[in-house]
C-alpha cells in the first residue's frame, strides 16, 4: 500500500496529523507513506519516522493554482500510490489526488469534492471532538471504532543533529531550561500577556534557570520585550531566538527544555510531540479540541463566560481571559511537572520514540 497524504496548512494541525501515519502503520507495517505539504513543513515532517517523504506543495496557502496543481499531480502518476487521504476540506486539497490517477481517494466532505474523492464521508462532529479523532479515523474504514489509546504525537530529533544546532547558536545545557513561546499567529486574543511570561522567566532565572524566547520574527517584539523585563543581573541567561532559527532549529532547540509556556499555537503542539513538560494557556480557543497530547502537561485556562470567543481579538475588549490567568498558575503548574526531575539535571528525549497518552485538566 502506498499513500499519499495532503496534509494541513498549519504547524499545529501537521503535528497532529502524525497520529494518523502511525495508525496506517500499525495495521500496514509496510506501507509507504508520502506528505504533500508546503515547505515550512518539511521539518517536522522529516522528525516523523512513519513518512518516506514530503513533497513540497508549491502553491501558497489559498490559492488554486489549478495549472500547476494538474502538472503537480500528473508527475506523481509514476509513483503508483494506491491511497490518498486529503486533511484540509477544501476543494483544491483533492484535485491533486485526483490528476494522479490514486484509486482510493479518502476525506471528510467538505467544500464540493464529489467525484474528486470516491470514500467521501461526513463528520459527526460529536464522535469525534478531537482533531487527531477527525485524523485518525481517516486510516480506518467507515465506522471503525478508533484505537484506544490514540496514537499520539512523537517527533524524533537526531543526538548529532541537535548538538551542532546547540554549538551554531552557542547554547549550553548546563543550567534548566525554560522555553517561552508568547507569539500566536491567529491573533491577539490567544497571547497571554508579556508581562506575566516576564514574571514567570524572572521567578525561574532567580532559581538557577536559563530562559530561552521562541517564535517567528514577528514575535520578535513581544520577546525582546520579555527579556527586556529582566533585570540586568539575569539578562545574560535569557537568549531571544524568535526569528533567529529556523524550524528545524528551533523544533532541535525545544527538544532540550525542562520545561515550555506556550500560547494555543503550532510550537506549543511541536513541545507535546517531543514530550517536555508543558503548560499551556488558553483563553479565546479551548483545549477541548486541540488540546496537546502528552501526558506531562497541563491546560490551564479560566473558562469565563465569554470564553472561548474564538476571535482573533477581543470582542469585549478586556482580555479578561487571559489577564485572570495569573503567572502565580503557570508558576505552580511548572513545579507541579517538573517536581520528578532534579533541577539541574540536563535532560534530552531519548531517540527512540516514547508511549505517551492523552492527559486532561
Amino acid at each position: 500500500m502506498k499513500y499519499l497524504i495532503v496534509g494541513p496548512s498549519w504547524v499545529g494541525d501537521m503535528v497532529m496529523a502524525q497520529p494518523l501515519f502511525i495508525a496506517i502503520k500499525q495495521q500496514h507495517p509496510d506501507a509507504i507513506i508520502d506528505v504533500l505539504a508546503p515547505a515550512w513543513s518539511l521539518p517536522i515532517i522529516e522528525r516523523m519516522p512513519e513518512v518516506r517523504r514530503g513533497i513540497d506543495m508549491p502553491l501558497g496557502h489559498g490559492k488554486l493554482g489549478l495549472k500547476a496543481r494538474y502538472q503537480l499531480g500528473k508527475s506523481l502518476r509514476e509513483e503508483g500510490y494506491t491511497h490518498s487521504i486529503a486533511l484540509p476540506n477544501s476543494f483544491k486539497s483533492a484535485l491533486v489526488p485526483f490528476w494522479a490517477g490514486i484509486k482510493h481517494r479518502i476525506g471528510w466532505r467538505g467544500e464540493m469534492r464529489y467525484g474528486l474523492l470516491n470514500d467521501i464521508r461526513k463528520l459527526d462532529k460529536s464522535k469525534y471532538p478531537l482533531m487527531v479523532e477527525r485524523f485518525v479515523a481517516l486510516a480506518y474504514p467507515e465506522g471503525s471504532t478508533l484505537p484506544e489509546p490514540l496514537p499520539i504525537p512523537a517527533l524524533q530529533v537526531n543526538d548529532n543533529t541537535v548538538n551542532n544546532v546547540l554549538r551554531h547558536y552557542n547554547m549550553h545545557t548546563d543550567m534548566p531550561i525554560l522555553a517561552l513561546c508568547p507569539g500566536a499567529e491567529f491573533g491577539p486574543s490567544k497571547q497571554w500577556p508579556s508581562g506575566y511570561y516576564a514574571e514567570v522567566a524572572r521567578s525561574l532565572s532567580e532559581q538557577g534557570w536559563q530562559v530561552w524566547l521562541f517564535g517567528s520574527a514577528k514575535d520578535k517584539a513581544v520577546t525582546t520585550e520579555i527579556k527586556n523585563c529582566l533585570p540586568d543581573s539575569l539578562q545574560h541567561h535569557c537568549h531571544n531566538m524568535a526569528g533567529e532559527t529556523s524550524l528545524a532549529d528551533a523544533i532541535d532547540l525545544l527538544s532540550y527544555a525542562n520545561a515550555v509556556v506556550s500560547n494555543d499555537s503550532g510550537l506549543m503542539h511541536i513541545a507535546a510531540a517531543l514530550n517536555r513538560p508543558l503548560v499551556a494557556v488558553y483563553g479565546s480557543t479551548t483545549a477541548d479540541h486541540t488540546p496537546p497530547m502528552n501526558k506531562n502537561s497541563e491546560t490551564l485556562s479560566m473558562k469565563l463566560d465569554c470564553s472561548p470567543c474564538f476571535q482573533r481579538e477581543c470582542p469585549l475588549g478586556h482580555m479578561n481571559c487571559m489577564k485572570q490567568l495569573s503567572p502565580e498558575m503557570v508558576l505552580a503548574a511548572i513545579a507541579h511537572l517538573t517536581a520528578h526531575h532534579k533541577e539541574h539535571t540536563k535532560k534530552h528525549p531519548e531517540m527512540k520514540l516514547v508511549e505517551k497518552g492523552s492527559d486532561s485538566h
